[in-house]
Formats: structure tokens, C-alpha cells, sequence
């Protein structure tokens, strides 16, 4: 699985909307959508950021572990 589809995947579980996590990250739905879509590279502070609102390890965006390790 990609950066992208654990994108959308915690988005959804969260159920949250494209616009609501722009609006937690700082940018438009429609940046927000090609992240998802792997049409732009999220930089790396907006991941952090991510991390923290979904509470798990960056680790798991990257790819390293499959399991969204929760933060402490």
C-alpha cells in the first residue's frame, strides 16, 4: 500500500472530507485531492502534521510498518 491510499484510508475512517483535512494542514480540497491521488508530493511538514491529528507514526505513511502505530 502507498503513502497515498493511507492518505484516503485514515481520512475515511476518520470520516472526515478532502476540505476538512485541507483545512488541518493548510491548503485547498483540491491540493489536498492530488496528494491522494499521488499527483503532487505532500511535503513533509503537512505529513507531521498528519501524524499527529491521526495520532500514528510516520513510520506507517512511509511505508515502513503496516499497522498505524499509535502515538504515546
Amino acid at each position: 500500500m502507498n503513502i497515498y491510499q493511507r492518505l484516503k484510508d485514515l481520512r475515511e475512517d476518520c470520516d472526515k472530507s478532502q476540505e476538512d483535512i485541507a483545512k488541518i494542514i493548510g491548503t485547498s480540497q483540491s491540493y489536498y485531492a492530488q496528494y491522494e491521488n499521488g499527483k503532487r508530493a505532500i511535503p513533509f511538514e503537512r505529513m507531521v502534521t498528519l501524524a499527529k491529528y491521526y495520532n500514528v507514526s510516520l513510520d506507517y505513511f512511509a511505508g515502513f510498518i503496516d499497522t498505524p502505530r499509535k502515538l504515546k
